[in-house]
């Protein structure tokens, strides 16, 4: 038995353990008595092992899902499909924001033309930049071409796709799907399927800037591509 001696505001104190602490069953706890040399009394005191202090928590497992919204449901119930790339879904979500904060209603091809440039590291994106067409310069023709909301509107969390929109995300998959690659769908297939709605005011903006067919068959080369470290 170890004893140690204590002072504590001048009254002598002593602890002693019976037994040293025991690792191997958590569920006890190490006893000990405690007595004073002023009482004459000892008092029973159970010490927990630290790793009872421990807080137990079920693992959190975060699912990501490869996908964004589609106008052909049933692609996905017959498994022909694929995914888009992680800076196609990042592009996508930037682009949701940036329709919030102009105050739209819905997240339509300018939007998702801004998400992209939000986003910034795709070869979609840096091609863009590389002929003058900045997030600077497509948000001023954005507003230009739709006006300012309403300064009292909010927009909805996640505001709906408008109809072109949704057409550009099926137009990237059907192209993904028609070539035959079991590779993801990049931003630069999101890109072109803004290209290809001529009525859209995504498609509107990228020609005001000087983007055209030639650029647009330029860009298709790297369709499968969403990340060159070496691209400038």
């Amino acid at each position: 038995m170890t004893s140690v001696s204590i002072t504590l505001s001048a009254l002598s104190v002593s602890l002693s353990t019976t037994e040293p602490p025991s690792l191997g069953n958590p569920s006890n706890s190490t006893p000990c008595s405690l007595s004073t040399s002023f009482l004459g009394r000892k008092l029973s005191v159970g010490v927990p092992h630290s790793n009872k202090l421990a807080l137990k928590h079920p693992t959190a497992v975060a699912t990501v899902l490869f996908s964004l919204p589609t106008g052909k449901p049933e692609r996905i119930s017959s498994g022909k499909s694929s995914q888009w790339s992680a800076r196609a879904i990042k592009s996508f979500a930037m682009g949701e924001l940036e329709a919030r904060k102009l105050k739209y209603p819905n997240t339509g091809t300018e939007a998702l033309l801004m998400g992209i440039l939000v986003e910034g590291t795709s070869i979609a994106a840096k091609f863009l930049r590389a002929n003058g067409i900045t997030l600077f310069k497509v948000r001023e023709e954005t507003v230009k071409l739709l006006g300012k909301s309403d300064m009292y509107f909010f927009s909805p969390e996640h505001p709906p796709l408008t109809e072109p929109a949704q057409r550009a995300l099926d137009w990237a998959v059907d192209q993904k799907l028609k070539s035959g690659d079991s590779g993801e769908i990049t931003v630069t297939h999101l890109l072109l399927g803004i290209w290809s709605e001529k009525e859209s005011a995504g498609h509107k903006i990228l020609v005001s800037l000087g983007f055209d067919d030639e650029k647009a068959k330029e860009l298709s080369v790297s369709m499968d591509k969403d990340y060159v470290p070496s691209y400038k």
